[in-house]
C-alpha cells in the first residue's frame, strides 16, 4: 500500500513537472513570437497556430454552417500594373507570403488557393481585419439599444476611462480613428505604443488598463490618426454596454447567424479581455462572410443582421479628415469609416486591412469580395512602400475584378 502511495505521488510530480514545462515552453514561444514581429523573420508558421501560444476565447461554429456555392473557376491575371510598372502575380503572391486567396463574385467562389501553412480549415491571425468585425458588433448593439447613440461620450459606458485621452470623447470619433489620443503606431520601433500594447499579450497585463493610460494630443474629430487602442476602447464599450464578453456577444449576433463553418478564437489578456484590435483568428471562408454581408448592405440570407444605415455609414467617410487621397488631415492615402478603410474610387470600394497583408476587400459595384491572408515577412522592416504593399494589393484586386467583368 505504501509503495502504491509513493508511486502515485511520484506520478503526480512527473505530471506536474510536465505541465510546468509545457507552460514554460508556451511562454517562451509567446516571447519569441512577439519579439520577432516586424524584424523580417518568417511568420507563416506562426499565424496559423496562435492558439498554441496564447490563451484564447472561442466563438463556436454555426450549428448549420453556410457554404458558398461554386461559380465558374477563373485564372488569376498573369500580371497587374502598379506604380507604372508591371507586377508578376505569382512573384507578388510569393513575396508577400500569401497563405490564402479567395475570390467571390455574386457570392460564388470563383477562385480559391491555399499556400504555405494555409488551408481551408486553418484559422489565420487577422491582425486589424478584426477591427471591422468589432464595428459590426457595435452597430448591432446600437440597433438593439444597448448603446443609445454614437454621439454619446464613451465614458458614459466606460467610466474607467475618465481622466484619460478618451474622457468625454464621442463614440463616433473613436469608431473613425479620430479620438485625438497621442499614439505611435510605428511597427518597426520596439518602443512604440503599438509594440508596447502588443507585448501585454506576451508578458501579461490588462489591455483595458493600458487604454486608460493614453493622453490627449489633438481635438477629437479633427484628424484621422490610426490608433489600435481606439478599437480596444470599442471592445471595452461593447462589454460594458451589453454586459457580455465580446466573444459571447459576437458569436450570438454575428458569427453563428453568418453560418460560420469553423470555430474561431480571440486572443485574450490576463483578465480574459479580447485583443479586439487584431486578435481574431478564423478561416478565409468565414472572413469572406463579413465581406459578403457588407457587400449586401448588412443582409444575410434574407435577414438584416447589421443595420443597412450602419453599413453605409461604416463605409462612407463623412468629414474632411476622413477622405481618401492626398489629405493633410490624415497620415494615410486611404479614407476611413467606422473601422473600415475607404479606397479612392468611383465604385465605393472598401476594405478591412491588417498588417502583414490581411484583407477583406469589397467592391459592391462589381459584386466582388476578395480575402487575402498573408505573412509578409518584409512588412514594416523599412519606411519604403515596398515593405507594406497595401496599395499594390488593392491594384491586384482591381485587376481580378477587371478580368471578371
Amino acid at each position: 500500500m505504501k509503495k502504491k502511495i509513493i508511486l502515485g505521488a511520484l506520478a503526480l510530480v512527473i505530471v506536474a513537472a510536465g505541465i510546468g514545462f509545457l507552460i514554460y515552453k508556451r511562454e517562451l514561444d509567446r516571447l519569441s513570437f512577439a519579439s520577432s514581429l516586424f524584424t523580417g523573420a518568417e511568420q507563416y508558421e506562426n499565424f496559423g497556430r496562435m492558439a498554441d501560444m496564447f490563451p484564447v476565447a472561442t466563438m463556436h461554429a454555426a450549428e448549420t454552417p453556410f457554404e458558398f456555392a461554386d461559380g465558374a473557376p477563373i485564372e488569376l491575371p498573369e500580371s497587374f500594373m502598379f506604380g507604372g510598372k508591371s507586377v508578376d502575380t505569382e512573384t507578388f503572391l510569393a513575396e508577400t507570403d500569401t497563405s490564402a486567396l479567395l475570390v467571390l463574385k455574386d457570392g460564388k467562389v470563383r477562385f480559391e488557393r491555399y499556400m504555405l501553412t494555409g488551408g481551408r480549415n486553418v484559422n489565420w491571425m487577422s491582425m486589424s481585419v478584426a477591427k471591422s468585425f468589432v464595428s459590426a458588433a457595435i452597430g448591432i448593439a446600437v440597433e438593439e439599444g444597448h448603446i443609445k447613440s454614437i454621439e454619446e461620450p464613451v465614458t458614459a459606458y466606460a467610466p474607467s476611462l475618465a481622466g484619460s485621452a478618451y474622457d468625454g470623447v464621442r463614440i463616433k470619433d473613436i469608431l473613425q480613428m479620430s479620438s485625438g489620443a497621442r499614439w505611435n503606431e510605428d511597427y518597426g520601433d520596439p518602443d512604440s505604443d503599438i509594440n508596447r500594447f502588443g507585448r501585454i499579450l506576451a508578458l501579461g497585463g490588462s489591455l483595458n488598463a493600458f487604454a486608460a493610460t493614453l493622453e490627449g494630443e489633438r481635438e477629437p474629430g479633427t484628424y484621422n490618426h490610426y490608433n489600435s487602442t481606439d478599437t480596444q476602447v470599442l471592445g471595452l464599450l461593447l462589454t460594458k454596454a451589453t454586459g457580455r464578453s465580446v466573444t459571447g456577444y459576437m458569436e450570438e449576433k454575428l458569427w453563428k447567424p453568418l453560418g460560420a463553418e469553423s470555430d474561431a478564437y480571440w486572443l485574450i489578456d490576463d483578465e480574459g479581455m479580447e485583443m479586439v484590435f487584431g486578435g481574431l483568428n478564423a478561416t478565409a471562408r468565414d472572413y469572406a462572410k463579413l465581406g459578403e454581408l457588407y457587400r449586401q448592405g448588412g443582409v444575410w440570407q434574407g435577414k438584416q443582421l447589421v443595420p443597412a444605415d450602419w453599413v453605409r455609414a461604416s463605409t462612407t467617410p463623412d468629414a474632411p479628415h476622413l477622405m481618401p487621397g492626398n489629405n493633410p488631415a490624415s497620415a494615410f492615402p486611404l479614407g476611413y469609416g467606422y473601422q473600415w478603410w475607404i479606397i479612392e474610387s468611383t465604385e465605393r470600394e472598401f476594405s478591412a486591412i491588417g498588417v502583414y497583408n490581411q484583407f477583406i476587400y469589397v467592391n459592391p459595384a462589381r459584386d466582388l469580395v476578395i480575402v487575402k491572408l498573408s505573412a509578409n515577412s518584409d512588412y514594416a522592416t523599412s519606411d519604403d512602400p515596398s515593405a507594406f504593399r497595401e496599395l499594390e494589393t488593392i491594384e491586384f484586386f482591381r485587376e481580378i475584378g477587371n478580368r471578371l467583368n
